[in-house]
């Protein structure tokens, strides 16, 4: 009782913050509801509130149904999981009401003092059936207890049905080994804000250098290790790396190498992506390729394309830096 008491309160409130700005919900049927394009739901204000404290479990393999009750608001589930677990979230066309819009979120992993953080980790708007929601890669880093947290706008009574699925690493029963050609298939997810501002950081210092920073995981449900060959044939497959097709001798070496090849403002990421995304003596490899062309008269250009590949965190990071003539 406690249960559903808090948690009307709780979408009550969201209700509010969500409509006290634009001066209440327009008057409007089901038919407008289900036919009106629904704006994308935001995440959960911070702090995430008292609805984390009366979250749900949500086990790996499972699901759960659920109701939106009356008015837009949020709802969390608890997801405990082994390191290095890939999961996908889903808002299922089974068991979800028609024409319902959701939002969902992850955070975590919880810490000592009950906090799951305020970085969104992973979220998705509507990347599953019509307007629901679907996470199609979660690759979890540490072992723990992380939030779900599901959102709607279009409430009106409607039900929905949450399930998680292992996809790979840690919580694969009974692993097969991979295929001697077995490739990549990656999937981009935001990189960590604390790397951003110290890239943000390192692209002010001089007009000639330019560094960008993306994050790529792949699902791997195979008992041998993926290979640093495989990440970067998956990376140049990509349209906007074709340059780098045209390097018929790239380099591979140990991670500890990048070091003294990076532009000196960028080196402070060096220590910082290995202890964002590294496990602890992880074998870190990089692949790298080069290319140079020219724009013209003293314009001159030179880039390298990194591929940082973590076989046993799932990740794979492009680091990708570029210098001209002035």
């Amino acid at each position: 009782m406690r249960r559903t008491t808090v948690r009307s309160a709780v979408l009550w409130l969201s209700a509010v913050g969500l409509l006290g700005a634009c001066g209440g919900a327009p008057e409007q049927g089901e038919d407008a509801l289900a036919t009106a394009a629904q704006p994308l739901i935001a995440a959960p204000p911070l702090p995430l509130g008292s609805f984390t404290s009366y979250a749900s479990p949500l086990a790996v393999g499972s699901a759960v149904q659920s109701s939106t009750g009356l008015t837009p608001g949020y709802e969390g589930y608890k997801l405990t999981v082994a390191a290095h677990t890939q999961v996908q979230l889903e808002v299922t066309h089974l068991g979800s009401s028609m024409y319902l819009d959701t939002g969902l979120f992850v955070y975590g992993p919880k810490d000592a003092s009950g906090s799951y953080g305020h970085q969104v980790l992973f979220q998705d708007d509507d990347s599953g059936y019509g307007e629901l929601s679907k996470v199609s890669l979660a690759t979890l880093d540490k072992a723990g207890e992380y939030l779900a947290v599901v959102g709607w706008n279009n409430a009106a009574g409607k039900q929905y049905r949450l399930q998680a699925s292992c996809v790979g690493g840690a919580c694969v029963p009974n692993p097969q080994p991979a295929s001697a050609n077995q490739g990549l298939t990656l999937v981009e997810a935001p990189v960590d804000a604390g790397l951003q501002a110290t890239l943000a950081t390192a692209n002010t210092y001089r007009e000639d250098m330019f560094s960008y920073l993306r994050k790529f995981d792949f699902a791997w449900p195979y008992s041998t290790p993926a290979t640093v060959d495989a990440a970067g044939a998956a990376v140049l497959s990509r349209s906007e790396y074709a340059g780098y097709r045209t390097d018929a001798a790239p380099q591979t070496f140990a991670y500890a190498n990048l070091l003294t090849r990076m532009y000196s403002p960028f080196q402070p990421l060096h220590p910082a992506i290995l202890a964002t995304y590294g496990d602890t003596a992880e074998p870190v490899q990089v692949k790298s390729y080069f290319r140079e062309f020219s724009t013209g008269p003293n314009g001159d250009n030179w880039r390298t394309l990194n591929v940082i590949f973590f076989p046993r965190s799932f990740h794979v990071i492009v680091y990708e830096q570029t210098a001209h003539e002035i």
